[in-house]
């Protein structure tokens, strides 16, 4: 006997079958929507071509798309579908991906973030299309594309949500390129400072006395963080460079500029880590008799909190599409990088897994550019692509895998508030641990 839920099970397998042949139909168009992107490599805020790239393909190359260029930011865009009818009433459920599409400077697209694009146009792609083929769906259903720029600097999505820019959504899915595959990496909290050191100009050689070196300020800082490393929790990161350092070896520097990342697994730990080299930084200050400027950038970015159910769900239509997930608990359990989808995941329940391209190169470096450009890239992000729409159709099946999901969601916020406010009560930095990976 065929029950109604073997039916609905019937209607999903067709519909995750629907979409990947979707994407595949397009893969050609989608290669060549990364590899425009990847060949202007524009950094953050600066994207316009392309912007204007990703706007044409949902305009003209995909029709039925509702599409809002230069979208609350002037680099971003949000192309929208739907909603379709369904047996839900007026309920809609708005699933959203999102596409990156900002380079780093001098070598491009080094963490592939053209991929990221086009992971998220050809999810958008195969979600609509199952859609559309299918007479009944469950609920009624709107797909949103929002293009994120400026990732890698200045974090594009949380100006995005102190604009309301993700209003609406019920979930996000996007994936990002890496060496491995992994449903959730545990990208860290991070902030940046600039540090300028203010001197006053002498002759080196004639009279150095008269000076006041900004120069040494800078380097008695950097050294003070080199030692300060020894005493800080394993999983702490702070790494930077001196973007200043004087103009000519006979003049005493009047000014020196230091440029640094802090980062902590919990956003709960960086006013720890930012009080600590803050000492630093006013320390050498204060010996070398020099005036001190510090300026934080424009947001800290948080870490991701994870979903459980949405990386379950990713895992296994993963498994079913031949993805082999990285057991190495030390890639796992090991500190990396940091994204400004770590604030968006404490605003919409979402998954950010990580994908790997066919390369053993390192993200943010010469290599792993061209991996991103190449050929052979396009087999994984494709299906990385048809494993987002999968989970998402998984969910929008299943009424109770969306309560699961959004459980989810609210419990690992609560952890986290629970965890801040014993931390203000004085219970001080010593007995939490964590671990990290990802882009910035």
């Amino acid at each position: 006997m065929r029950t109604a839920y073997n039916c609905n099970q019937e209607k999903l397998q067709k519909c995750k079958h629907k979409a990947g042949c979707c994407i595949d139909s397009a893969k050609d168009t989608l290669f060549a929507l990364s590899k425009d992107i990847w060949s202007c490599a524009e950094l953050a805020y600066e994207e316009k071509q392309s912007h204007d790239i990703l706007v044409r393909f949902f305009t003209e190359t995909e029709k039925g798309w509702s599409v809002e260029s230069h979208y609350k930011l002037d680099t971003a865009f949000r192309a929208t579908w739907g909603p379709t009818g369904g047996n839900a009433g007026g309920d809609t459920l708005n699933i959203g991906f999102l596409c990156e599409y900002d380079a780093l400077p001098g070598i491009g697209h080094a963490c592939g973030h053209n991929l990221i694009a086009e992971v998220g146009a050809a999810a958008a792609v195969g979600m609509k299309g199952a859609l559309e083929a299918l007479v009944d769906p469950p609920v009624r259903v709107t797909v949103t594309v929002i293009g994120t720029p400026a990732e890698e600097e200045g974090g594009g999505k949380i100006d995005l949500i102190e604009a309301g820019g993700f209003e609406g959504l019920d979930l996000v899915f996007m994936a990002h390129p890496s060496q491995e595959d992994a449903a959730y990496l545990p990208d860290m909290a991070e902030d940046d400072v600039t540090v300028k050191y203010y001197g006053k100009a002498s002759h080196a050689a004639a009279y150095p006395w008269e000076g006041i070196n900004a120069l040494d300020a800078a380097v008695l800082a950097y050294n003070n963080l080199s030692v300060l490393r020894q005493q800080l929790k394993p999983d702490w990161r702070l790494h930077g460079i001196i973007k200043h350092g004087g103009v000519k070896p006979n003049i005493i520097p009047a000014y020196s500029e230091l440029y640094f990342y802090l980062r902590t697994p919990k956003r709960r730990d960086l006013p720890f880590l930012r009080e600590k080299a803050e000492q630093c930084f006013r320390s050498a200050a204060m010996a070398t008799g020099c005036r001190v400027e510090l300026q934080y950038g424009p947001h800290e970015y948080h870490n991701v909190l994870p979903n459980k159910t949405l990386a379950r769900l990713y895992e296994e239509n993963g498994k079913a599409l031949g993805i082999e997930f990285t057991t190495d608990k030390q890639v796992l359990n090991t500190p990396s990088g940091s994204t400004d989808f770590g604030n968006l995941s404490f605003v919409v329940p979402g998954i950010h897994p990580y994908f790997y391209i066919g390369t053993e190169a390192l993200n943010h470096t010469e290599e792993y550019t061209a991996a991103a450009g190449s050929d052979k890239a396009q087999f994984f992000t494709l299906r990385t692509a048809k494993t987002l729409v999968m989970t998402a159709l998984d969910v929008l099946f299943n009424p109770e895998l969306l309560k699961q999901v959004k459980e989810d969601f609210h419990l690992s916020k609560l952890k986290e508030e629970c965890e801040v406010t014993g931390r203000e009560n004085g219970s001080g930095p010593g007995q939490w641990g964590g671990a990290a990976s990802a882009s910035r």
